[in-house]
């Protein structure tokens, strides 16, 4: 049976505070653990008031002490950011608290605008031409595997331990899947964000994938956006809370909240508006638990992914939990 993984973006909800949505965070992974999802994972932005994570590490520390069995990952750390070693220690540290339950997903993007990005990176030169070597300076890291000309040949990332966290390369792009097949890493595919098309790109992944420390065979995973309700006209209504979400996010100008269905159903939308919305929704499966199970599995026919990895924006806490409940049971 097809796995299933949910990324966790926290949007804050119209008339809710970061706070408030943390705690809802940690009670959906809870729920997530019950149902039987492979892994729950929790994304960085930086300087937005839309989305609570700015701290994926800090955040995966919490929600593993909360739960039980689920997989607790990053989706992702943004690596051109920080420091390979600082961030080899961070899951280190969390592997060695919860063992063979950490995932290290790792990106290239800023996960912000640019003044984030230039706070963050004050004072150091960096450039995303540097992320293959981060990636391979990061393994080395995990798994003691230092090549004997590295530069900091012989340096361990405390603590030592006998495991190590899975490292995923995350994307949305063909340049990502090269980088994550050349480095032998798993690859998630952001399928619900940007322009690539996802069963090219997982086909890259594989046709080009070398084996490696990490892994012996390529493993893989789509992120898609799946909104499930008892009916197809409720999942649309939930659904249209993303479709203006979205839409003011492709035109740069990202909402201060993610809005309720009565804001997005009252928006002014103009012709254009529409059209954006439309062009957008064939990377989103929304319906019924036997219309999403046909869709979903229809997709991964092509996509030949191991793995699907649901992300389930609903400003309705309960009709978010409700979404997750019946992906679970008719999957079962």
């Amino acid at each position: 049976m097809l796995k299933l993984g949910i990324l966790d973006q926290s949007q804050i909800g119209e008339g809710r505070t970061a706070a408030q949505t943390l705690v809802e965070t940690t009670e959906l992974a809870q729920v997530a653990d019950e149902l039987g999802y492979t892994r729950y994972w929790v994304s960085e932005h930086h300087a937005s008031q839309a989305l609570a994570h700015s701290s994926p590490e800090v955040l995966i520390a919490h929600l593993a002490a909360k739960t039980k069995r689920i997989r607790l990952g990053s989706g992702g750390i943004m690596m051109p950011h920080y420091s390979a070693y600082k961030v080899a220690e961070n899951f280190r540290l969390l592997e060695a608290l919860h063992p063979g339950r950490i995932d290290v997903g790792l990106g290239r993007a800023p996960g912000g605008m640019p003044i984030s990005t230039r706070a963050l990176q004050e004072g150091k030169y960096t450039s995303v031409d540097q992320y293959p070597q981060q990636v391979a300076d990061l393994t080395g890291y995990l798994h003691d595997s230092l090549p004997g000309n590295h530069r900091f040949a012989g340096l361990h990332a405390s603590p030592v331990i006998a495991t190590a966290p899975d490292v995923w390369l995350l994307g949305s792009s063909y340049d990502s899947a090269r980088i994550a097949a050349d480095q032998g890493a798993a690859f998630g595919f952001a399928q619900f964000f940007g322009n690539a098309d996802c069963e090219q790109a997982l086909r890259i992944y594989r046709e080009h994938f070398k084996p490696s420390i990490l892994n012996d065979q390529a493993h893989s995973l789509a992120a898609v956006m799946v909104i499930c309700a008892d009916t197809e006209e409720e999942a649309q209504r939930l659904a249209t809370s993303t479709d203006l979400f979205f839409l003011s996010l492709g035109r740069g100008a990202l909402l201060p909240s993610f809005p309720s269905v009565e804001t997005a159903m009252n928006y002014p939308y103009t012709e254009s508006d529409l059209s954006l919305i439309r062009g957008r929704q064939h990377k989103r499966v929304v319906g019924t638990p036997e219309q999403v199970k046909a869709e979903l599995l229809k997709l991964n026919e092509a996509y030949q992914a191991d793995e699907i990895m649901v992300v389930s924006p609903i400003h309705d806490v309960q009709a978010r939990v409700h979404s997750y409940r019946l992906l679970a049971q008719v999957f079962q």
